[in-house]
């Protein structure tokens, strides 16, 4: 088999004193913490679509890296890609990867056409993915890149837009399930509106519920096991998107009954006004917490940058409630990220993922030293002790009434028993466990 990058050896782990810019530093795959291997805590994506597609382009430059592979015909070069990429994350010793439809296989002339080529893609990944051992994370379809759905996909105004985008839902499903994946991703693209003035929003949301219970029942009904996860994301592409964040998204689950939980994106969450760890505590207190892509955003930039995570604390906060919510069980660490455009050169897709793996591995050695330490986990249970006994359990457990209430309050007075929160003592706690 052709090797598309002879000159990188398998990444192998060397510890935090290498200087060898192609070994892992802090992520050592089969290390136990807490009882698990480093690799399964983490369990590591790659995503397609940047690692083997992304080429460069931004809004004020075209590609800056070659990835066609010396192929010009668009099967020829598809082919090319899947092979590379099998390669790329064999020697990284990741074990998952993600897609969407429209990233392994070409449009055709038509819907048809496209599915035929899809198959065929398709036939390459299932060998490759025996030969290899490597297991896909989670499947989607692209529904924004094509000028069809310059209006959303299921929340279109055009009804033969929604019933294309069924139909190629239809066949990513059938994809996704015949390569055995453990989840299926909706992220509503331009799902959302840039005005008002022409656009009914009642309409729109029902209409998506629609398609979300329509595709997702299908998938159901042809073997899908898996998870379904909706990504949150507040604006980008469109001014407002209708999954603008965890509790958005929650929100709408709940009031259309739909059995999905969320995948979710670092960046998104700072495009949103939150931190990351905010979108996970979110998800993890209402159950749904499913999957994350893993990146990160430049706060001096008003876009989705899909920068690989480096900020070790962001990666702590995160891995903590990760580990607190029980753990990866069909999601993992998917990196929706890409090496910035001036990193061109073949061994940058390499070390880019090399450097977010040892950050996430690095937050999760941290996390659980921090839940090992045990201070802060027990601060927030003293903080929060009047809850467990005389008025406070009687609130919680939802035994007294609000003229016990006013009683209660008017025999003890004013309140005097106020705590201080301590957030700088929190804060210095986790300094030093991290550099302790």
């Amino acid at each position: 088999m052709k090797a598309y990058y002879p000159d990188i050896p398998k990444i192998k782990y060397e510890g935090p004193k290498s200087d060898n810019p192609l070994a892992y530093k802090y992520y050592n795959p089969e290390e136990m913490i807490a009882g698990k291997a480093m690799k399964d805590h983490l369990r590591f994506s790659a995503a397609y679509w940047h690692t083997i597609c992304a080429a460069g382009v931004d809004m004020f430059g075209v590609a800056t890296a070659d990835k066609t592979f010396g192929e010009t015909d668009p099967m020829k070069i598809a082919k090319a890609k899947v092979y590379a990429f099998f390669e790329i994350i064999d020697k990284l010793g990741i074990e998952f990867f993600a897609f969407h439809d429209r990233d392994i296989a070409p449009e055709g002339a038509t819907l048809s056409e496209t599915n035929r080529q899809l198959d065929e893609i398709a036939d390459l990944f299932e060998q490759l993915m025996k030969e290899y051992d490597k297991k896909l994370l989670w499947g989607t379809a692209n529904l924004f890149n094509n000028p069809r759905f310059m209006h959303g996909a299921g929340t279109s105004c055009n009804a033969d837009v929604f019933a294309y985008a069924a139909a190629q839902v239809k066949k990513a499903l059938e994809i996704s399930v015949r390569l055995n994946a453990s989840g299926y991703t909706f992220w509503g693209g331009r799902e959302g509106y840039e005005t008002l003035l022409n656009t009914n929003m009642g309409l729109e949301l029902d209409n998506m519920a629609r398609f979300l219970h329509l595709t997702t029942d299908y998938g159901h009904s042809i073997g899908f096991k898996g998870t379904y996860y909706i990504e949150p994301k507040p604006k980008e592409p469109t001014k407002h998107q209708y999954d603008f964040d965890a509790a958005t998204v929650i929100g709408f689950l709940r009031k259309y009954n739909l059995d999905m939980k969320l995948n979710l994106e670092a960046n998104h969450a700072t495009l949103a006004g939150h931190t990351f760890q905010h979108e996970l505590r979110v998800a993890r207190t209402e159950g749904r917490f499913g999957s994350v892509d893993a990146n990160i955003g430049d706060l001096l930039l008003g876009w989705d940058t899909d920068q690989f995570p480096h900020d070790v604390y962001d990666a702590t906060l995160a891995m903590y409630e990760i580990i607190k919510a029980g753990g990866f069980t069909s999601g993992g660490l998917n990196f929706d990220s890409k090496a910035r455009r001036p990193s061109f050169e073949p061994q940058d897709v390499f070390i880019s993922h090399i450097m977010g793996m040892d950050t996430m591995a690095l937050g999760l050695r941290v996390a659980d030293k921090i839940i090992q330490d045990g201070r802060i986990d027990r601060f927030v249970e003293e903080r929060y002790a009047s809850y467990d006994s005389g008025i406070g359990k009687r609130i919680v457990d939802g035994t007294v009434t609000i003229q016990e209430l006013e009683k209660y309050a008017l025999e003890m007075g004013d309140v005097k028993t106020n705590k201080s929160g301590r957030q700088e003592y929190l804060e210095g706690i986790l300094n030093q466990v991290m550099f302790g």
